[in-house]
């Protein structure tokens, strides 16, 4: 999840586009994994800026999503 906020952080619009389709597919998705929140919550403490930025951009697109 680290590598992902970090990729959403370094990302242009394009590319972020297509991670947040991949985050919700793949994690937030039916068949997903149901501690992306809390990765997240975890992640935005972490001690590189563009991690946190990433898992904070991360939590906005699960959002909503929870079942």
């Amino acid at each position: 999840m680290r590598l992902i906020a970090f990729a959403v952080a370094e990302a242009d619009g394009d590319h972020a586009d297509w991670l947040q389709t991949g985050v919700h597919d793949a994690l937030v998705g039916p068949e997903g994994v149901p501690d992306v929140a809390a990765a997240c919550g975890k992640l935005a403490k972490d001690q590189e800026e563009a991690v946190r930025r990433g898992a904070v951009e991360i939590s906005k697109w699960t959002d909503g999503t929870r079942h």
